[in-house]
């Protein structure tokens, strides 16, 4: 382990999440390509983010309620983030991809082509 996880578990210093980097990804999130009428919100959860939004598809819940979008954890050990998709149909979190930065995964969230994210 690193020397700089080490000072933060030592002093119960933990990253994330935090209000900064929560305002950063609602503001990100003013971008995306999909789900334009609809506000999402963003969830402080443990080590990092829960991105939700009303459903207004209606492809996963009938009656437009809000559903789970994306999560965004950091890994504290090796300093990088991890996108993870929520699968509706077996509802469980999977895994997407890896980043050094914040701003990367947020921009895949942001223009999700496969529609992965924004359903």
């Amino acid at each position: 382990m690193n020397a700089a996880v080490m000072r933060k578990l030592a002093t119960g210093l933990i990253p994330h999440p935090n209000e900064l980097d929560r305002k950063r990804i609602e503001r990100a999130l003013s971008s995306r390509k999909r789900y334009r009428f609809v506000s999402p919100n963003v969830r402080p959860v443990r080590g990092g983010y829960l991105i939700e939004s009303p459903c207004c598809s209606r492809n996963i819940d009938k009656d437009g309620g809000l559903i789970d979008v994306a999560l965004i954890h950091y890994d504290m050990v090796s300093g990088m983030w991890k996108l993870f998709r929520m699968n509706h149909a077996h509802g469980i979190w999977e895994f997407y991809s890896i980043y050094l930065r914040l701003t990367s995964a947020i921009e895949d969230l942001n223009t999700d082509p496969e529609r992965l994210f924004w359903q």
